[in-house]
This record gives structure tokens, sequence and C-alpha cells, in this order.
């Protein structure tokens, strides 16, 4: 699709996520004062985990099993207090992707595209999720938003895949990227999103605030609810 062309919505589809070259923050008065037992002091604080976050629109089961996956990959991760759920069951022209501040609640969330792969009818859905090298499908599970780099999709954050389920991420070059075709105007244009090749594709204008809520070194959780 031409970005000033008249190509019907359901052929939206630009190339994604190729393998690509890498470029690589007194006590008063006069008397004695009478003695008094000392007070008991307090018992100690037990330190407290954050309470569960509640993301809008997404289940709370899947936000557990977010947080189960933060906990469970703590060697792996630079910092835990902020983390991302890209929830795919709704369809793209939803809000899909969470940026979640878990030590105070705080929720941001934004449109992501999926891959060609996982909706080959491009039915705004994603279908299938898919591991394999050249399915051009979108991975799930829990993954550690690593460094950054500029390549053909511009300035783009590496994905290192954490589970069986998306252990080929790096290897398939699944990162997170801006593109045109994921932009807001697209759901005026076109009721829903273009499809990557299984990157996670955000709007040109929302891809600082991502890198800016993940750092390296957050977790970023796929899958659906």
């Amino acid at each position: 699709m031409l970005r000033a062309g008249g190509i019907a919505a359901a052929a939206i589809f630009v190339p994604g996520c190729m393998r690509q070259p890498l470029q690589s923050v007194s006590s008063l008065g006069t008397k004695p004062a009478p003695h008094v037992a000392p007070a008991a002091q307090p018992a100690a604080v037990a330190a407290t985990a954050p309470a569960m976050p509640r993301v809008p629109g997404v289940s709370q089961a899947l936000v557990e099993r977010a947080m189960a996956a933060r906990d469970a990959n703590a060697g792996q991760l630079r910092q835990r207090d902020r983390i991302a759920i890209i929830d795919f069951t709704p369809a793209s022209y939803r809000s899909r992707l969470a940026l979640i501040d878990v030590a105070n609640g705080r929720v941001d969330k934004l449109l992501v595209a999926h891959g060609i792969g996982s909706d080959p009818g491009h039915t705004a859905f994603l279908q299938r999720f898919s591991n394999d090298d050249g399915s051009e499908a979108t991975c799930e599970g829990a993954f550690v938003a690593s460094d950054y780099y500029v390549g053909q999709h511009g300035r783009s954050q590496r994905l290192v895949g954490l589970d069986p389920t998306n252990s080929n991420a790096l290897a398939r070059a699944i990162v997170i990227h801006a593109a045109w075709y994921a932009n807001k105007d697209m759901l005026t244009t076109h009721g829903k999103l273009g499809r990557s090749q299984g990157c996670f594709a955000v709007g040109e204008a929302e891809l600082q605030r991502v890198f800016d809520h993940l750092g390296e070194g957050a977790l970023v959780y796929a899958a659906k609810g």
C-alpha cells in the first residue's frame, strides 16, 4: 500500500521485521521524672510488594500471568517497576499495548500491530502465534527489552524471548519499532492497522514513549487473555 494510495484496507501490508545490518540513563522541669517503663517498640513493618496492577480492558488473569513471569525471570531483568503487557485478544483497532508502572499503578494504552502470518486474511484479529523462522507471525510469551539500534525501520529495540514460545525472537529480529501503518489515522481510513512481519510495531509518534517506559531490561509480555 502506498501512503497516498487508495488501495483497499484488506490489502494493507508493509514488510515489518526483516533481518538487517545493525548499528548499533528535655525533658522539662527540675524534679526527677518518675520511672516509666519504656514503651514497647513497634514491630518492624514488613516490606510489602505493590498491589497487583489493574489494567483496563485486560483480564486480571493475564495481568497475573505477566507479573508471575516478571518474578520468575527477575534475574534477567534490570528493572521490575515497569512492564508492558500486549493483549492480542482484541482487534488491532483497539489499544492492546499497556505500559504499566507497577509502583504507582499508572497505565498508558497504545495501538500495536501484529504480524501478517498471525492474520493472513487481514481480519484485524490475531489468529495464531508462531515462533517459527519465516512464519511472519507474532510470537507470544515473556520478553526482556534489550538494546536499541537503527535499522531498516529506523530506531528499534531488540527483544529477547524468555520462553519456548518465543525463543527465536532475537534470531528472527522480532523487535519494537515504529511504522506508519500502526498510526492512529489508519483507523479512520481503513478501520484497522496494517500488519508487520511479526514485530510489535507502534505508531510513529508513540515510539519514544515506549522506549522511555521500557528502558533496557524491562519485561514485555505478549499473549491472549
